[in-house]
């Protein structure tokens, strides 16, 4: 059954910011919490069971997915500066027919007139965020709040920009490091790198997890600003196994945990054959969320926890993508995931935590 969402895609990013959060997450009710029993990145939380950097956009929405029973939220993508929203709409409903295969990504899907179930959306926000000073007074007020819910675990996502044609790699790298930095004196738990959007925006498409070498190189530049607070990695689909160990051999050995997926690229177009973003060609494709990417997630956390134990590692895996429903959790639980996380799912279904607790009590 769907609810009305949470974040509301039919009003803007800042719209949200200011207003939100809406539906269920604004009914005032808030869960009892249950005694931390399950080990993540160095805290007991009270169940494996969170939301993944995206629908939650500041410290009301985080505040409010914390007293809806989601244990292991993630504070949404900022950066070192202010950068605006892509133009809206940035959410829309996207017609799939069970599993989004790779190869009918590619070929490009068509919006549809509603959501509906098994629900499936496309997202495009191009991660803004505020200014610093704006978000960091913001975690930190979050901060404040989760010291008073022990069973709780607070993460929060950065990103790196390139913020000119002509900057160079180590400027890059040093943008990563910076607003690392910046998270991490708000006092968060863990903070994940978001390693799984086009991290180099207009300047050159390609998705930084597939560089493991830089990724590494990033990766050792943060950990000499934030020391030994927890560093978890959100990643793409990878269609090659031998990517994927590359990747893990790697980064594997320099990270608490490894999330996965982010969603599915396609091509979106309206019924008419035009592109259905509004804004340049670039917006042509987007990332495809919901039920039918949840086989990539699942393939993705049986492999990493596959390679951790050849491997001899000791990463975190977080299964991410296309939980909907109590079981998609167990399947998700049953694949090796140490946390299961969900953003569309939970999206339309605030209650989400309260049932999957009902239906697997021990995780």
């Amino acid at each position: 059954m769907l609810h009305e969402p949470f974040y509301d895609p039919d009003k803007t990013y800042y719209e949200n910011w200011e207003e939100g959060p809406f539906g269920g997450f604004a009914d005032g009710v808030t869960l009892p919490e249950s005694e931390p029993r399950f080990d993540f990145l160095g805290r007991k939380i009270s169940y494996p069971f969170g939301i993944p950097a995206g629908p939650l956009v500041n410290a009301a929405f985080m505040r409010a997915a914390m007293e809806k029973g989601f244990d292991a939220p993630v504070y949404k993508t900022v950066r070192s500066r202010e950068k605006k929203c892509n133009e809206w709409p940035n959410v829309l409903p996207v017609d799939v027919s069970g599993d989004l295969t790779l190869r009918q990504a590619a070929a490009g899907l068509t919006v549809k007139d509603s959501y509906a179930e098994p629900l499936a959306i496309t997202n495009s926000f191009g991660n803004p965020s505020y200014p610093p000073e704006v978000w960091r007074k913001d975690v930190r007020e979050l901060m404040a709040y989760a010291k008073g819910r022990p069973g709780q675990a607070v993460s929060g996502m950065v990103e790196g920009t390139r913020w000119s044609p002509d900057a160079s790699e180590k400027d890059f790298i040093a943008d990563w490091a910076e607003v690392a930095k910046l998270m991490n004196e708000t006092g968060v738990h863990s903070i994940e790198l978001n390693l799984s959007c086009p991290n180099e925006g207009d300047l050159v498409k390609r998705l930084l997890c597939y560089d493991a070498a830089l990724s590494a190189t990033i990766i050792e530049a943060i950990r000499k600003k934030i020391g030994a607070t927890p560093l978890v990695v959100k990643v793409s689909y990878f269609e090659s196994d031998e990517e994927l160990r590359a990747f893990v051999e790697t980064v594997g050995p320099l990270v608490d945990g490894i999330a996965a997926i982010n969603t599915i690229s396609a091509p979106v177009r309206k019924a008419d054959g035009t592109q259905a973003l509004p804004g340049g060609e670039w917006r042509l494709k987007s990332g495809i969320c919901g039920a039918p990417v949840k086989w990539a997630g699942l393939d993705m956390t049986k492999r990493l926890t596959a390679l951790r134990k050849e491997l001899g590692m000791r990463y975190s895996v977080i299964g991410v993508g296309g939980v909907t429903t109590p079981a998609d959790f167990r399947a998700y639980r049953d694949a090796g995931a140490d946390v299961v996380m969900s953003a569309t799912g939970a999206m339309w279904n605030p209650y989400l935590a309260r049932e999957i607790k009902a239906a697997y009590p021990d995780g």
